[in-house]
């Protein structure tokens, strides 16, 4: 399960100790609501039926695709629905691809997502190796669906925009400066994302 409120509040205390922005940022959007997610296949399936759609089509394809072959959190019945099934909920064949890679992975136990690697990036490692899982992927389910505290999603778009907001730069930084500036909010990095999260949507909302 990812990071619950006492665990984020917690954290965001500590950055606060290290980074006093975050204190005026607090200030201005409150604390952020935990964000977690099950451990599992389907926490995984949603990711990929995710990808490059809006929440609102993600969602609509999912319940169409468990109304027509069951429970997803299986990857059995992923592995014994037949393409013009999948296709019918509205996947693609690039998803439908990654959708039977990950069952198949998960179901033939080469993907233990009861087991991952303690060690962060030996975890994004394995989940990476997935067809169809890239790192932002990983790194989303390790913090909500694991709660591990020090992942960094440096290379998401509205991470780099909120640091570079909240720390007051004039431009977004880049990836690569996007993580050499948490080395110091370690091991709280989590937290420091899922607020960055909560502070661009209610930028957003403000605007």
């Amino acid at each position: 399960m990812g990071l619950s409120a006492e665990q984020l509040r917690t954290a965001i205390d500590a950055l606060i100790a290290i980074e006093p922005a975050f204190a005026a940022a607090i200030a201005r959007v409150g604390h952020p609501a935990p964000r977690i997610n099950p451990r599992g296949h389907g926490t995984l399936l949603r990711t990929i039926i995710g990808q490059q759609v809006s929440t609102q089509s993600a969602q609509a394809v999912w319940n169409k695709l468990e109304g027509l072959i069951g429970d997803l959190n299986d990857p059995d019945t992923i592995m014994r629905a037949d393409d013009e099934q999948l296709r019918a909920a509205g996947l693609s064949r690039q998803k439908l691809s990654y959708a039977r890679s990950l069952a198949d992975e998960v179901s033939s136990g080469r993907l233990d997502l009861d087991r991952l690697p303690q060690d962060d990036e030996a975890a994004i490692a394995a989940l990476i190796a997935v067809k169809g899982i890239g790192r932002w992927s990983a790194e989303v389910y390790l913090l909500f669906a694991e709660g591990r505290g020090d992942i960094w999603p440096a290379g998401d778009l509205a991470v780099q925009i909120e640091i570079g907001r909240i720390l007051g730069h004039e431009t977004r930084p880049s990836e690569k400066r996007t993580r050499e500036l948490a080395e110091a909010w370690r091991p709280h990095r989590g937290a420091a994302a899922i607020f960055t999260w909560h502070h661009y949507g209610s930028e957003m909302k403000v605007i």
